[in-house]
């Protein structure tokens, strides 16, 4: 069966416009996160999209622009920031705290379970210096 009609895209053309790899593309269509394709094959036995439903579907993943999520959802994104950067200072912290242990012969046991990591972690921190 041949598609014929209004503009029809191959998965190749439809993961560009979205700007993925053509596998994503389709994982997005095998989990219904991208419109399905048309009924038939064309000539060259490929699916085909409908163009017009591929640019309108909203685009999952973490490309997606942030514009269509609201204004609670940039709230919530930047306070997610926030978060990480306090974090990633923390680890620093957790870091110096490993070396000003290894300096007086803690244990590495003991510094993990205070410090609530794993020695392998600590092993890894003061791996770095």
């Amino acid at each position: 069966m041949a598609i014929t009609g209004s503009e029809t895209w191959t998965s190749h053309e439809c993961a560009e416009a979205w700007g993925v790899k053509t596998p994503t593309w389709l994982g997005y269509v095998a989990r219904g996160q991208a419109p399905q394709p048309l009924p038939g094959y064309d000539e060259k036995r490929r699916r085909r999209w409908d163009a017009e439903a591929v640019r309108a579907f909203p685009r999952p993943g973490a490309g997606k622009a942030r514009t269509g999520a609201g204004p609670d959802a940039v709230v919530l994104l930047e306070e997610m920031a926030e978060v990480a950067a306090r974090i990633d200072e923390l680890r620093g912290r957790q870091r110096e705290l490993a070396r000003a242990g290894k300096a007086r012969g803690v244990e590495i046991r003991a510094m993990a379970r205070a410090l609530g990591v794993s020695p392998q972690t600590v092993y890894g921190w003061l791996g770095e210096e």
